[in-house]
């Protein structure tokens, strides 16, 4: 996943200017963003706190990323065919029979 360029004491500070009736063109101009992007960050962390807003990255980090797990067929001591799925819970596998 692509580094963010602010950190999300940052982004919170900028949320606030906005908040407190900066205009959204001055802010961007001031941080180098687009007005998009502050709309983004306002639909994502407005309302929250810095600590809030590390905890919900921290959940996010910890979330696998999608198409990260690995499947096979495996052969039990019979003739049933075993589907293992690893990466479903950091790293364990899981068999569906």
């Amino acid at each position: 996943m692509k580094r963010s360029r602010f950190t999300e004491e940052q982004i919170i500070a900028v949320l606030r200017e906005h908040e407190a009736g900066a205009k959204p063109a001055d802010l961007c101009r001031k941080y180098g963003m687009s007005e998009a992007t502050l709309y983004n960050w306002k639909a994502k962390f407005g309302g929250m706190d810095v600590s809030d807003a590390k905890r919900l990255k921290a959940l996010e980090d910890d979330r696998p990323a999608r198409g990260t797990f690995a499947c096979k067929f495996a052969r039990n001591s019979g003739s049933d065919a075993i589907l293992v799925v690893s990466g479903l819970t950091g790293g364990d596998d899981a068999s569906l029979e």
